[in-house]
């Protein structure tokens, strides 16, 4: 038992705080998540400095509930107060106005447009069963897949990924790719291994239509979600596979292979890379997008955001890679630089070259035979 005699007040007081605020953290996130469920940062985006009432009016939402969620929002340091002053009186609070900057517009309203937005990401919390899952796999050492993770997981993938995807993919990264871009124009054949939703392959198969694209991800939920994707924007040169990697042709296949966000989840990403070795063609390029990361966690530390990469090595990543008896358990940040140029050349591959994008959270590797 602790000796609370022993300890000093005041960094009992910091340690409590510190903890405090991680549950005042998993609130925060919720109230992010009901502002973009209701669209609320959309209906303050461009409005200025708005009433509860004239945000009500906007969104067709009750006052009471609007106020509640504005003023903790203001709290959390992600809107503006503006109090409304008159003389000699205090203001009534219904006078009192809120509002979204043009910095936090970009980070939670304007999806389309901002590579900066980020409320995408809180999609709700863990559902219980899913928890109750996760405790048993610190006891059995047997995580949960993608699959197990059910749709929600599909989903806030999907739109985490989803500004980068639209705004960068194919205008910045494929043309800094040697020779791709002129493949993909004149007609070629694509695989996207651990497709997901399919935000990329939609991307990159309304761009470049004369170019035949595979997605191949285990997970049904997020091939069914790429499937209705591709009706929606009527594609016929995108189609489905749900299969792991292992399952890529035997025989050169492909001129271009992508991999983003996925070789740290797998359970057996050394078969996968020798699949992806087998069947990309001679002259083909491997593209790979993962977590930026050093080897050392000593070095990691340095990441202002690596608790957050761990709760979702935890609670997705690594889970995933050790989803079946002896998988790897990579997990989030375990594919790092010296990692992924190890493993690629095991498999065969004798080029391998890191671009750095101006992406905070992501590296990319060129890969060719």
């Amino acid at each position: 038992m602790t000796n609370q005699t022993t300890i000093d007040p005041d960094e009992l007081k910091r340690f409590s705080f510190n903890v405090w605020s991680y549950k005042q953290g998993e609130l925060v996130s919720l109230m992010v998540h009901i502002g973009d469920r209701l669209g609320l940062y959309k209906a303050l985006d461009g409005a200025g400095p708005v009433t509860p009432a004239e945000l009500a009016e906007r969104t067709g939402l009750q006052e009471r509930w609007l106020l509640e969620w504005l003023r903790g929002q203001v709290a959390a340091r992600l809107l503006d107060f503006h109090p409304q002053a008159a003389p000699d009186q205090d203001t009534p609070n219904e006078e009192d106005r809120f509002e979204l900057t043009p910095v936090g517009a970009a980070v939670l309203a304007d999806e389309e447009g901002s590579l900066a937005f980020a409320a995408g990401a809180f999609s709700g919390a863990t559902p219980p069963e899913t928890v109750d899952k996760l405790i048993d796999a610190f006891k059995t050492g047997v995580g949960l897949s993608y699959e197990d993770l059910g749709p929600n997981a599909a989903h806030r993938t999907e739109r985490m990924l989803g500004p980068w995807v639209r705004q960068a993919l194919v205008p910045e990264i494929l043309p800094a790719l040697d020779g791709v871009t002129a493949k993909l124009e004149s007609g070629a054949r694509v695989a996207d291994v651990g497709c997901g939703g399919g935000l990329a392959l939609a991307a990159m198969a309304q761009a470049f239509p004369n170019t035949e694209f595979h997605g191949y991800d285990p997970s049904a939920h997020a091939t069914a979600r790429c499937e209705d994707k591709a009706r929606e924007l009527g594609l016929d040169n995108l189609k489905t596979f749900t299969a792991s990697g292992e399952a890529l042709p035997d025989a050169p296949t492909y001129d271009f292979i992508i991999t983003f966000d996925c070789i740290h989840d797998m359970t057996r990403p050394a078969e996968v890379i020798a699949a992806i070795h087998r069947a990309l063609k001679p002259d083909g390029t491997w593209l790979i997008k993962d977590i930026r990361s050093q080897p050392s966690f000593k070095d990691n530390l340095r990441n202002p955001m690596l608790a957050m990469f761990y709760g979702f090595s935890v609670s997705a990543c690594m889970s995933s890679a050790l989803s079946e008896e002896g998988g790897a358990g990579l997990g989030t940040l375990g594919f790092n630089p010296e990692v992924a140029e190890t493993m690629v050349r095991a498999a065969g591959f004798t080029r391998f070259h890191q671009h750095d994008f101006d992406d905070p959270s992501n590296l990319y590797y060129e890969v060719r035979p």
